[in-house]
């Protein structure tokens, strides 16, 4: 898996004998910085598009393929043992209102470099059944997550924020309620050079700038009623940078940066799940203690915590996820997302690339 934040490939060695997956092992690969730039340069319209994109998803293959070969090699396991290895890909357009959606990869090269049958594109046929290709998690964090007792929404907080909302008695259901750590990652790139605010350190030295955060808010996507989905094609450093004015300090435009994120996702837990008593928080930005500080001061009335203590630690929750989706395509087992995409079926998702 390699999400929205575009800062590499996680790969997880899963066994899904018994209803609750067992993780075998787990890799985390940073993307080249040169690979990274080309990455985010491609989430805009460019020259000569169709080929960088094209040699960008052979690097990108080749980074999934070393991924996978250094995860089995960590768990002791063979190519021949393992039954399909599902790639998500890297999100550059993410455009279900013009009825597609793309994820460079090249799957064929990586089922010739790894030697497993390769699950890939899981987005397009939700989208081509009039859904939003996005969240397509939820019905997974159901499996893992859900309690009987007690209303608990996942949040998984990559480039762009999303959430699952599982109440008993009710069908498990999410949307993306907007940026997780795109805006904060692009800014601190811009202004200190580093890729990401470790731990939320920087944003904490600065103040909130009210104004800013409030014409944020004020983004038409956060009223918007779900299904809704959303990308770098909405939210990026541009869309930052029309809304500043004056003279502001950076890293008081950081703290708003933090503040806008844990306001939306606080926003639309409080609308959607009000009677929530648990928000399990996965991806990069469950690392970040001063973003998840400020989401638990916004929701005094839930224990806001990771997945850690739920049986998957936060980093691995989508890399699991998609290998779960994989597993699904190789039985032909439709997934159900017209609760939270807005489909108007359930579809098997991905596509087959054999060995």
């Amino acid at each position: 898996m390699s999400g929205t934040s575009i800062d590499g490939a996680d790969a997880i060695l899963a066994d899904f004998t018994d209803p609750t997956p067992r993780v075998i092992g787990f890799q985390s690969v940073p993307f080249a910085s040169d690979l990274r730039a080309d990455l985010l340069a491609l989430n805009a319209a460019g020259d000569n598009e169709i080929e960088r994109s094209h040699l960008a998803a052979n690097r990108l293959a080749e980074c999934y393929a070393n991924a996978v070969t250094a995860l089995l090699k960590q768990a002791g396991v063979t190519a021949n043992e393992v039954i399909a290895a599902g790639c998500h890909g890297q999100t550059v357009r993410h455009r279900p209102d013009f009825g597609f959606t793309v994820q460079l990869n090249n799957p064929a090269l990586i089922a010739e470099l790894i030697g497993i049958d390769t699950v890939a594109d899981f987005r397009s046929r939700d989208v081509a059944a009039g859904g939003q290709g996005a969240p397509l998690v939820p019905v997974f964090h159901d499996g893992v997550f859900r309690s009987p007792d007690e209303t608990r929404v996942v949040v998984n907080i990559g480039g762009i924020a999303n959430v699952t909302i599982l109440q008993p008695g009710k069908p498990a259901w999410g949307f993306d309620c907007g940026p997780g750590n795109c805006l904060m990652d692009a800014w601190i790139d811009k202004h200190r050079g580093t890729p990401f605010d470790e731990n939320g350190c920087w944003a904490a030295q600065g103040q909130l700038l009210a104004g800013l955060a409030s014409e944020c808010l004020a983004d038409g996507y956060f009223c918007k009623a779900p299904p809704k989905s959303t990308g770098r094609d909405h939210f990026h450093l541009a869309w930052l940078e029309r809304r500043l004015t004056g003279s502001k300090r950076a890293v008081d435009v950081q703290a708003t940066l933090l503040e806008l994120t844990a306001v939306s996702i606080a926003t639309a837990i409080q609308r959607y799940a009000p009677d929530c008593s648990r928000a399990l928080l996965c991806g990069g930005g469950a690392q970040n203690g001063a973003l998840m500080a400020r989401i638990s001061q916004l929701l005094p009335g839930a224990k806001v915590d990771t997945t850690n203590a739920y049986g998957v630690p936060a980093q691995q929750v989508e890399a699991l996820a998609f290998a779960w989706l994989a597993k699904q395509t190789i039985q032909r087992s439709s997934v159900d997302l017209r609760s939270t995409t807005g489909s108007r079926h359930a579809v098997v998702l991905g596509a087959i690339y054999p060995k």
